[in-house]
């Protein structure tokens, strides 16, 4: 899929590609591995992992990113997450702006959707094969509306200290959802509004994670 993308001498600066980080991020390790750009105990390859982005990750990129290859070749710099913070999305503007010669980044996200436009126009988009089946969306589906309501609180249950964490959890389980019902042939427009509203109001602060869930679930 990538390496399509990726011409040897020319490549883009930077890809957002919208998928799954684990069945990404292989193809991106091998494609490393065919132009000679080591992945592992190189300091010119950076892996950056992280469920909720924030700002402070994107100061620690930013510093990381500033600074020459040691081996003179190019920097390449990986980071998956379930979503970027908003402050974290307008400090990084500049650097991709105004992008280091022989640097590149490859984002991945599940949704490219939480992106800001003045940022996502500055990469080079991909969008990822089709993701596998989620058991999680085919038994919620299959459930009654007090046994999905049940599930829900399960699904949030250990993130709810931890804001930004239970809503990446809920946008991934909104977009594995809506990919099964794809899949299965579902008709009812209505339902996939709420899903995309759901998926919306999601990247607002304030909103409630459970009530736009539950808003679903009552639409099945």
């Amino acid at each position: 899929m990538i390496k399509e993308y990726f011409e040897k001498g020319i490549p883009h600066h930077a890809y957002l590609i919208e998928g799954q980080a684990e069945a990404v991020l292989p193809e991106i390790l091998a494609l490393c591995a065919k132009f000679g750009i080591r992945t592992s105990g190189n300091p010119d390859f950076c892996h950056i992992a992280a469920q909720v982005f924030k700002i402070e990750d994107a100061r620690n990129l930013k510093e990381l990113a500033s600074s020459k290859a040691f081996g003179g070749g190019k920097k390449v710099f990986v980071i998956s997450a379930e979503n970027i913070l908003l402050e974290a999305q307008n400090a990084l503007l500049k650097m991709f702006e105004e992008p280091a010669i022989d640097t590149h980044f490859f984002l991945i996200l599940p949704d490219a959707g939480v992106l800001i436009k003045t940022l996502a126009s500055r990469f080079h988009y991909i969008a990822a094969p089709g993701e596998p089946e989620s058991k999680d969306a085919k038994k919620f589906v299959l459930l009654s509306k007090r046994e999905r309501i049940d599930f829900l609180k399960e699904l949030l249950a250990e993130d709810e200290e931890e804001v930004e964490s239970g809503r990446s959890k809920a946008a991934k389980f909104l977009n594995e959802l809506e990919t099964f019902l794809h899949a299965k042939g579902e008709r009812n427009v209505g339902l996939f509004e709420q899903i995309f509203k759901a998926r919306k109001y999601l990247r607002q602060p304030g909103s409630s994670t459970k009530n736009l869930l539950e808003s679903v679930a009552l639409m099945l």
